[in-house]
């Protein structure tokens, strides 16, 4: 169809469009509603549902409807009730509707490129299923794309339709893998106008980050990095302790040149001092994110089953979905209820011994709330013995090291706590985290540690923050001022922004309903070389609307605030549509 094939959200002008091709579609050519004089067709859902349009030069070619979960009701719900159909009631399902293309171009790639751009806007807002109705006489084409029936036909008027539903990563997986060819040709020959990335990433998770591309992956631009405010990651705003920088900076050759110590014995004794913990109880990894593949490889398989906080850090479902292939279930955080966990609800979801593993952020990453270390205590106590708890206290420091769990987790080997020096400690650089477990869990996390897995410069920045705790607890008290003042000026902004504070060095800011999209918010900060971070990828309870902001030093801040002051200035109704990200951009998506 050639370059000029474009995909779009609809606007205002496409709907009276989409309402005319309906009519001709559905009434005059299918049968399955009666005709209108007016010849539109509408829709109780047109105005919650969001259409996606084809189009070629000045005309329109086809379109898809999609039904958002925090609709709270689809189009299959006047034909099946939620016992007919339950998987209508969990909270991550996006319904694909009315799939329609102008009868001169349905033998072009119209259709299959609308079906791809609603799996790649459904996994940008944190859908993990699909459902849909496919007329039946179009049964092969839904499952040569990895649809599948449920088993229930539906009749509209003179049309049949079966129910079809798909988990949105194995969707991705097939049209990124069988269909990939085709899909690189597409990449090159759409002009993508959606906020959402034409291809995932290779690993299939959007980890944080993409600021460093803007700096220079290549590392030949490093002179960048005093130019792009990078708050789409929590790296620390601060300096390293200065024991820290001086440990690095006495022989740098040396340091570099040199083996460090085989298991890191140094560092495990001085983790064992400064947290007052046995140091047969720890092990350490290159960052959290090694000790929770390692970790989480040894205990688990694809039949284990997995709780995990939602919203959460995103690498937790990475590794226990995509990775290992676990069952995973979610225990859903309320933004009406401040995204607090609450105690008696996760107790009652635990029990009855169902879940090989709970794990439990906190404080949580992005909602930026903490659970008091009682109220946790309290829920292990009681939850089953075969029950495994993974607790990460990456954050902790924010929130005070007294509520860690560590004591406990040293003795119950139900518990597992996770902490990375590298937030808290401004180590990011140089990856360097512990975890603490009963002595035995502990000795086979080190056994399946391979030799000289932390380096020499991380093992030596370490231990010289380790030292130094009266610094951190200061950079940590600072912190905090600089996010609550961060968070008044981004409220400031427009009275519909939603600004949610954290305990930690971040803060959360929420679009209102029916504006930009947080996508949108973030790309257009972008041009002023702000980087924020879209929460959309990581749950539906974003409904594609949050960001998130880490805290940065005065003026950084102040860069934020300018940049998102002219984004939405941008952004506001009426100004041109902007945002769209080319076909092979980075989407913002889970990592710390």
């Amino acid at each position: 169809m050639g370059q000029d094939l474009e995909l779009r959200v609809a606007t205002p002008e496409d709907l009276e469009w989409i309402y005319e091709l309906r009519h001709r579609v559905y009434a005059e050519e299918l049968g399955q509603h009666a005709p209108d004089p007016a010849g539109r067709l509408r829709d109780g859902l047109d105005g919650e549902n969001v259409y996606l349009v084809a189009a070629r030069g000045g005309g329109r070619v086809g379109f898809v409807s999609l039904t958002p979960p925090w609709v709270g009701r689809y189009g299959l719900d006047k034909y099946l009730t939620r016992d007919e159909l339950p998987l209508l009631d969990e909270d991550d399902v996006f319904e694909v509707r009315v799939l329609t293309v102008e009868p001169r171009w349905r033998a072009t790639v119209a259709a299959p490129v609308l079906m791809y751009a609603a799996l790649r806007w459904i996994a940008a807002r944190g859908g993990r299923r699909v459902v849909a109705m496919g007329r039946a006489e179009l049964l092969d084409m839904y499952l040569a794309v990895g649809l599948r029936a449920v088993g229930r036909t539906v009749r509209s008027g003179a049309v049949t339709f079966e129910v079809l539903s798909g988990s949105v990563s194995e969707l991705t997986k097939l049209s990124t893998g069988r269909y990939r060819g085709a899909l690189e040709r597409l990449g090159a020959a759409v002009d993508w106008r959606l906020d959402v990335a034409f291809a995932p990433r290779p690993d299939g998770c959007e980890h944080g980050g993409a600021s460093f591309a803007a700096i220079g992956e290549d590392f030949r631009s490093l002179h960048r990095r005093h130019e792009v405010v990078a708050a789409d990651v929590l790296d620390a705003w601060f300096a390293p302790a200065p024991g820290v920088r001086a440990a690095l900076a006495e022989d740098p050759a040396w340091v570099a040149r040199t083996s460090p110590p085989t298991g890191a014995e140094g560092l495990l004794a001085e983790i064992a001092t400064a947290r007052g913990l046995p140091e047969e109880a720890l092990a350490v990894g290159a960052g959290s994110s090694d000790l929770i593949f390692r970790a989480f490889g040894q205990w688990l398989t694809p039949e284990s089953r997995v709780l995990l906080l939602d919203p959460s850090y995103g690498e937790y479902a990475h590794v226990t979905e995509r990775v290992i292939g676990c069952r995973v279930d979610r225990f859903r955080l309320r933004r009406e209820d401040g995204w607090r966990i609450d105690p008696a609800r996760l107790s009652a979801v635990v029990e009855g011994g169902r879940y090989d593993l709970v794990v439990v952020v906190n404080p949580n990453n992005p909602t930026g709330r903490h659970a008091p270390a009682a109220a946790l205590r309290a829920v292990i106590a009681a939850a089953p013995d075969r029950t495994r708890w993974w607790i990460d206290e990456a954050y902790l420091g924010y929130a005070g090291l007294d509520e860690s769990l560590a004591g406990l987790a040293a003795a119950d080997p139900r518990v597992v706590v996770c902490s990375s020096l590298s937030k808290m400690y401004a180590l990011s650089g140089v990856r360097a985290a512990y975890l603490v477990a009963e002595p035995e869990t502990a000795a086979l996390i080190r056994r399946w540690t391979p030799p000289w897995a932390i380096g020499l410069p991380a093992q030596l920045a370490a231990v010289a923050a380790l030292r130094d705790p009266e610094y951190y607890s200061d950079c940590w008290r600072r912190t905090h001022a600089l996010r609550r003042r961060l968070a008044v000026e981004l409220a400031g902004l427009e009275q519909a922004l939603v600004v949610e504070e954290s305990v930690a060095n971040f803060l959360t800011v929420t679009l209102p309903s029916g504006g930009p999209s947080a996508a949108q918010l973030v790309n257009e900060c972008r041009r002023h070389d702000v980087y924020l971070r879209d929460l959309s990828p990581l749950s539906v309870a974003y409904e594609g609307r949050t960001v998130r902001v880490a805290v940065r030093d005065a003026a950084e801040n102040a860069r934020i605030v300018a940049a998102c002051r002219a984004a939405l200035e941008v952004l506001r109704p009426g100004s041109p549509s902007v945002g769209a990200m080319p076909a092979r951009a980075s989407a913002a998506g889970g990592a710390r």
